[in-house]
């Protein structure tokens, strides 16, 4: 009997849309589900008449594949998928491969790559960016591992993945937990992205007062610009437009402000602390939604602690220029803060990571998927050992043009008492990253004062305690 060239197991949509992507490109597919009745419906419906085969239990699952056997793991990040691992590593043959296309932390992605490739099994975390229309037609891939694992799977991984003008996207992104780590970092700009666009919506409706009309208007304006065309404008725009059916309002007013979040936020701004790296913006990001989560709390407080009120009275259409400008210079400042880190992350752990490829493939397929990521890909190619996108004369330029008008933005939530915690962020950031001299001396002074740090000195070389007393 004719074996199948890949295998997936795990049938949530992500999992159901990954195998109708590999089976479209013309690779026969092998699927399995812990529960069999989930397996059932998706061949009664979506995978009618495809060339997939669905099995009902991991040794039939494994049975159907041929050798070396391509499995890919779609289920929750964490212990589910150490279960899934032990229930095949029996079953494999060396040079076997399992693929894990979840969330993953990268740490345990390493602790898998070497304790499977101690087994002669292949092992690859694979990032896997674009939700479930991504993962159907094409999502951005960011597999990690063996080059010789990769290799295996790249005539797969190429045609499933989005589509650009310069490829495919998807790019060997380097050993062990490298796949992961990108992905998780992506994720931060994701939540980084995000809080700079709900800043900007809250600015132009509770600030400037525009409608819900007015909003769809602006954000698909900006969505035509070279700057902010962008899958999340893109959608937000869309949002803006979209009626409840219940109460004729628009939908996004009748939606709780709390926000959930899934841990790789998190991850980012941990990772970020452990290297020694400054991501304000996403670290903003992440404690908004920290905050949005105290719902409870900020009612009561809301009628207790009073701060400014009003509107915007100035020129209205520029203000909306200049919320764009803002938004924009802060985007950059989240990006370029997210290759920092993993610069760093590449140096510390040996992943050789190609940033300028990076950003090739975060063009399409993926969330955070943006007109201007041409602009990084060309700044790294440009300058691979560039420290820091700020720094790139394209964006350096970009800043400097428009650093007056993100100011004022600032301003004005301050007058009105709008919070700005990721626009804020960026901004000290930029200022931060500018100067060359900070406070941190008195730092340096205070710690040796009442701890005997020591410091060193700008006027000789090095390390000294003062008697402060």
């Amino acid at each position: 009997m004719a074996q199948q060239s890949f295998g997936l197991i795990g049938l949530a949509v992500m999992g159901e849309n990954l195998a109708l992507n590999v089976e479209r490109n013309g690779f026969s597919v092998a699927v399995y589900n812990r529960t069999s009745e989930k397996t059932e419906a998706f061949m009664a419906n979506r995978a009618q008449g495809k060339n997939i085969k669905p099995t009902y239990s991991i040794e039939e699952f494994v049975s159907s594949l041929e050798r070396p056997r391509r499995i890919l793991i779609m289920v929750k990040a964490g212990k589910p998928v150490d279960a899934v691992i032990d229930q095949l590593k029996p079953l494999l043959e060396p040079g076997d491969m399992i693929i894990d296309g979840g969330n993953s932390l990268y740490e345990d992605t390493d602790r898998r790559v070497a304790d499977l490739e101690a087994a002669q099994l292949q092992f690859i975390g694979m990032g896997v960016s674009g939700g479930e229309e991504g993962a159907l037609n094409g999502p951005s891939l960011m597999p990690g591992g063996s080059r010789g694992a990769y290799e295996t799977i790249e005539p797969i991984v190429r045609k499933i993945a989005a589509q650009v003008d310069d490829g495919p996207c998807v790019t060997y992104i380097g050993p062990k937990g490298a796949g992961h780590y990108v992905k998780m970092v992506h994720n931060g700009i994701e939540y980084g992205d995000m809080q700079l666009i709900a800043e900007a919506y809250d600015l132009l409706k509770n600030a400037a007062g525009l409608d819900h009309t007015q909003l769809h208007r602006v954000f698909g304006e900006w969505n035509q610009t070279d700057e902010l065309n962008s899958f999340l404008i893109e959608i937000t725009a869309n949002i803006f437009n979209h009626i409840d059916p219940d109460t004729q309002l628009p939908l996004v007013d009748v939606i709780l402000d709390q926000a959930g979040q899934k841990g790789t936020g998190r991850w980012t701004v941990q990772s970020a602390l452990e290297l020694g790296v400054s991501i304000p913006t996403i670290t903003a990001a992440v404690n908004a939604r920290i905050m949005s989560a105290i719902k409870g709390e900020r009612v009561a407080a809301s009628k207790v602690l009073s701060g400014p009120t009003g509107k915007y009275d100035g020129d209205m259409s520029g203000f909306v220029d200049k919320v764009r400008d803002a938004l924009y210079c802060s985007k950059i400042c989240s990006y370029a803060q997210g290759m920092a880190l993993m610069g760093k992350a590449s140096q510390e752990f040996g992943y050789d990571l190609n940033l300028s490829e990076i950003a090739r493939i975060w063009k399409g397929g993926c969330i955070i998927r943006a007109g201007f990521l041409d602009k990084i890909k060309a700044a790294f190619k440009d300058d691979p050992a560039l420290p820091n996108l700020l720094l790139a004369p394209e964006f350096r330029q970009t800043i400097l043009d428009r650093q007056e008008a993100w100011r004022e933005v600032l301003a004005v939530a301050a007058r009105l008492g709008i919070p700005v915690p990721a626009f804020s962020a960026s901004l000290d950031y930029f200022d931060s990253y500018r100067r060359d001299r900070l406070p941190q001396n008195l730092t340096q002074a205070q710690r040796d004062y009442f701890g005997a740090h020591t410091f060193e000195r700008t006027d000789k070389p090095g390390t000294f305690h003062a008697e402060w007393f």
